[in-house]
């Protein structure tokens, strides 16, 4: 935890900016895998986290009343009986004092405060629940039906926990890159560990021990996999060969809970092939070009866009498209090959904050997220400030359902050579991310440096 006095900051500044209500903060409760007793690996809810510091404890509340200035926290000491299971568990007095909290209830009286301040016309402020077992508590809480709760979510609050965690202070920059040096350790692993014969599985349970072994765990499900052009392709048991491209993207979550997240693609073998080291270099330079512009004020979606032009113009010089890149890109020809955005804000959450909703966290009022292909999966649109965190990461990839999709529908035949495409439809996919943190004359790569260059990457697995 920071100290005491970070947190009890963070809800002063909360309590600020709303002036007045009831703040319900839930924290998480433990998920069963197939029985009540074998859970999943815990992880608290971020917002929870932020603004009390308290990570591996379930089922907790804390309700900040504004209008009383009063911050409670509402949860049970461990009986005896349960601490024969569990080893000594932390007084919840202790955890409150860590937070800087002085009132402590047991969670029984969580429902007559709130109905008591219900009764008496406070509002009642809460973010939008990503858990059905929490939309049930909620529901009975507020006395709504839980069909009511996602529409009833406090839009002030969100933009208020928004505003506030997209900020990061230095000591919180000091935890991502804990968490990023972790994810680089990771992914230099993956390279020098991968090479024929070994399964994805082998190889991604080698980075989690990675992940476990620096205190925290795995920030999401490794995604390691020689069929790169699925863009979430989870790894399984399929055995590497020699000529294959393989696809790393994973990062590590610290003991605070601060995540990394990374990509790199690199040869199963020990070098690339030329036409892997020439679609490479296209990434290459669009992932560099998208970072040289990052900088306050400027536009995250101007930078995807940029970042898609050079892909067009790379890919035109391979014999893959053709006519005007800034005509194919304003068309969504570069989609056929570059679906999703150039990257996201991170922090907390991997994806930060996108529990709150994308257009909140990524967008403004006059800049509303797209519902085109492609664009549609651009998280983050909005201008960029000095302390927030993002990810930067353009790809290409030649996914053969989608070519043969449009190819049928003769979609793009202005801009898309689909002869020269057909022999792609079996290469895969590349990409390559990297972690910023936006300063106030540009950006700061966090974390330790790690091969970025098919030259480095190279050099590193054959090291």
């Amino acid at each position: 935890m920071f100290s005491s006095k970070t947190y009890l900051n963070r809800r002063m500044h909360l309590k600020r900016t709303l002036k007045t209500g009831l703040v319900l903060m839930p924290g998480n409760s433990e998920s069963p895998m197939n029985y009540a007793d074998n859970w999943y690996p815990f992880m608290q809810d971020s917002t929870f986290l932020y603004y009390t510091g308290i990570n591996c404890v379930s089922d907790l509340w804390v309700l900040i009343d504004i209008d009383k200035d009063r911050d409670i926290l509402f949860g049970d000491d461990a009986t005896p009986e349960e601490m024969v299971w569990t080893g000594a568990a932390e007084p919840m007095v202790e955890l409150a004092e860590k937070s800087g909290i002085t009132m402590v209830r047991p969670l029984r009286e969580l429902e007559t405060y709130v109905t008591k301040r219900r009764q008496q016309g406070q509002k009642i402020h809460f973010l939008p629940p990503y858990r059905a077992a929490l939309t049930l508590q909620l529901a009975e809480l507020l006395g709504m039906r839980h069909s009511e709760i996602a529409t009833s979510a406090s839009v002030d609050l969100i933009k208020a926990v928004v505003a506030q965690r997209e900020i990061k202070s230095d000591e919180e920059l000091r935890e991502i890159g804990k968490a990023v040096d972790t994810t680089v350790a990771m992914h230099t692993h993956a390279i020098k560990n991968s090479r024929p014969g070994r399964t994805e599985l082998e190889i991604a349970g080698e980075l989690q021990s990675i992940a476990i072994g620096a205190g925290g765990n795995i920030a999401f499900p490794i995604i390691l996999t020689i069929n790169g052009q699925y863009l979430h392709n989870h790894p399984t048991q399929n055995r590497l060969e020699k000529g294959d491209l393989v696809l790393c993207d994973c990062g590590a979550e610290n003991t605070m809970g601060y995540t990394g997240d990374m990509t790199r693609t690199f040869p199963a073998g020990e070098r690339f092939s030329d036409l892997q080291r020439n679609v490479y270099d296209i990434v290459l330079d669009a992932h560099n070009t998208a970072v040289s512009g990052l900088e306050p004020g400027v536009m995250f979606k101007d930078l995807h866009l940029l970042a898609s032009t050079k892909l067009v113009e790379g890919l035109t010089q391979i014999g893959l498209m053709k006519g005007n890149a800034d005509d194919a890109v304003a068309a969504g020809a570069h989609t056929l090959f570059f679906q999703c955005g150039l990257g996201h804000m991170m922090g907390l959450d991997i994806h930060d904050m996108e529990n709150l909703g994308e257009q909140y966290v990524g967008y403004t009022p006059e800049l509303t997220k797209s519902t085109e292909f492609g664009l549609q999966s651009l998280r983050l649109g909005k201008a960029l400030q000095e302390g927030f965190v993002v990810t930067v990461e353009p790809g290409l990839y030649f996914n053969p359902f989608l070519i043969d999709a449009w190819r049928a529908e003769g979609r793009f035949d202005d801009f898309v050579n689909y002869d020269a495409v057909e022999k792609m439809k079996d290469f895969g996919g590349i990409r390559i991310e990297e972690d910023f943190a936006i300063t106030a004359s540009g950006s700061k790569l966090l974390g330790k440096a790690l091969a970025k260059t098919p030259e480095a990457i190279e050099a590193l697995k054959n090291s």
